[in-house]
């Protein structure tokens, strides 16, 4: 049944959107990961599972859920930035996981460079973005890519402490990332500024 433009029920009934503010996991998925593997970079441990398992679950598949949930919230920026890292993550281990399980030869180093070029250019892309948001979100958007600026050049020239550099400075970005995902948690839960996030 039909509602007229002047019936007394127009815009009576509205959604409510009641369900949770996906950003907080995000961006722990993300930061947590992120510092995992760049203490790897950073020669504190090597590769192996504790990345792989990490890379897969937390980075991917949580930070695709809230991509998901951010797409309910009819948040653009946080769905594509959750989503394409959570597949970032994904990628990333299956390209050193997949010459080992026999599926194709191994990651070159151009490959590589190519990998973390497009990544770089993304997250470059995401940055700029950031300029109308709050300024947490610049720090961390910004540290990635200085990040993956370091990478770039570490791995193209096959120099092992610009490497270990780049491994302090991700471990610095992953921690900003932790830092605004607990902020939002912690100001929402808390109903007030506790953590200064603009």
């Amino acid at each position: 049944m039909e509602v007229k433009e002047d019936s007394v029920f127009k815009n009576e009934f509205r959604l409510v959107d009641m369900t949770a503010n996906p950003g907080g996991l995000g961006l722990l998925a993300f930061g947590l990961t992120t510092i995992i593997l760049n203490m790897h970079n950073a020669g504190i441990f090597a590769m192996g599972s504790v990345v792989f398992a990490m890379g897969i679950f937390y980075g991917g598949l949580a930070q695709i859920v809230a991509g998901l949930m951010e797409w309910k919230k009819n948040n653009t920026f946080g769905m594509t930035a959750f989503i394409s890292y959570g597949f970032f993550w994904i990628s990333l281990v299956f390209l050193i996981l997949m010459p080992i399980w026999g599926w194709g030869p191994a990651l070159s180093g151009e490959g590589l460079v190519c990998f973390l070029g497009i990544w770089g250019m993304f997250s470059l892309g995401m940055f700029l973005i950031t300029f109308r948001m709050a300024k947490s979100m610049q720090v961390v958007f910004g540290l990635l890519v200085l990040l993956f600026l370091l990478l770039i050049v570490g791995n193209a020239l096959g120099n092992s402490t610009i490497i270990v550099i780049a491994g302090i400075e991700g471990i610095l970005c992953g921690l900003s990332a932790v830092y605004v995902g607990f902020g939002q948690i912690m100001n929402e839960v808390w109903k007030e500024t506790v953590v200064r996030l603009g």
